[in-house]
């Protein structure tokens, strides 16, 4: 079987292909690798590979997944966990199974949170860029004690449940909402909240759900009029969770205190590649890297060697599955 890997990066090229070597999926498969992302100007070079397998910020919408289908592709692979970014009502329609990496290191993404947060909190990156030019002054770097603050997290799954229990160690008073509740994060002494509640008595927020319908924009501006006054914000999950010109008016008029995104909506012409020569056409994003309390990081909050292995171990054993017509126990249904 042929399959096309689109928004390939050197290091994960490298890593996949001494996994698949180690998981038997090479030499009996060709994988052919593309730095380019999915969309419908690159779906042609998917042409007579029966497997595509994408990542992040592809596009798999219905006129690409029908010119995939019209090449012969059969089923799609994901390098993640997160689904948005396919039509699956297409895909369903073109009988084109959808096959992802459900966990491969919640590990990561909650210790990335964590770390926004701390250096939010203490300002170690106006430190650090302070003392780099030998200003040793602390003025504008008062931060606060973790212990005893109310930290809301939204979306307590595997990474939201892990940063519960990190939350928790600081002494944090940790409130949740999720429609299903988590048995890992109420041993951790979590209180789920309504939504209302989250934003009502949260010193810092936290977002750790899906993008879904039902959870676009769940940040916007009626739930920041409801903050509290300085309220910190962290999104490592997905940009579309947070209007982000709503975020730019709570951080203009102080509601917002600071924010850590390792996400942003629309960040697929901007993340994984270098514009440091070009003038970004963004508004938003360009009046985002403005303000001292932001923290902008490119969708690396996965990113470790742990993380790195799964999702390629996990990805071939997907592969292995499907080309053996096993049971395929990470389809998205």
């Amino acid at each position: 079987m042929k399959i096309a890997f689109f928004s390939a990066q050197s290091y994960e090229i490298e890593s996949m292909q001494c996994i698949a070597k180690e998981q038997g999926v090479t030499p009996t498969h060709e994988l052919k690798f593309f730095s380019s992302r999915l969309n419908a100007n690159a779906a042609k070079l998917a042409e007579g590979c029966e497997g595509v397998c994408i990542f992040v910020n592809d596009i798999a919408n219905e006129a690409v997944l029908r010119v995939m289908a019209a090449g012969s592709t059969k089923v799609m692979f994901l390098r993640c966990a997160g689904y948005d970014m396919i039509d699956m009502t297409v895909a369903k329609e073109l009988g084109m199974p959808v096959i992802r990496v459900p966990a491969y290191s919640p590990y990561a993404v909650a210790e990335y949170a964590v770390a926004l947060m701390m250096t939010l909190n203490r300002k170690i990156h106006r430190s650090y860029n302070r003392t780099r030019e030998l200003n040793f002054r602390l003025e504008g770097l008062l931060g606060f004690d973790m212990n005893g603050k109310t930290i809301g997290v939204v979306g307590t799954g595997k990474i939201g449940a892990l940063f519960v229990r990190i939350a928790a160690g600081f002494g944090c008073k940790v409130l949740a909402y999720d429609v299903k509740q988590s048995p890992e994060a109420l041993s951790h002494g979590v209180e789920y909240v309504s939504l209302d509640e989250i934003w009502t008595r949260s010193d810092i927020i936290s977002l750790h759900c899906p993008l879904l319908p039902s959870t676009k924009y769940v940040i916007n501006a009626n739930s920041i009029s409801k903050m509290k006054h300085g309220v910190m914000i962290i999104n490592t999950s997905r940009g579309g969770l947070i209007d982000t010109k709503a975020l730019v008016n709570g951080l203009k008029s102080c509601k917002i205190g600071s924010v850590g995104l390792d996400v942003f909506e629309g960040e697929g012409e901007y993340f994984y590649s270098d514009h440091s020569d070009t003038i970004i056409a963004d508004e938003t994003l360009a009046r985002l890297f403005t303000f001292p309390n932001v923290i902008i990081t490119g969708h690396q909050a996965f990113f470790t060697k742990e993380a790195l292995y799964n999702i390629g171990r996990v990805t071939m054993e997907n592969i292995k599955a499907y080309e053996a017509k096993e049971e395929l126990v990470n389809e998205v249904k």
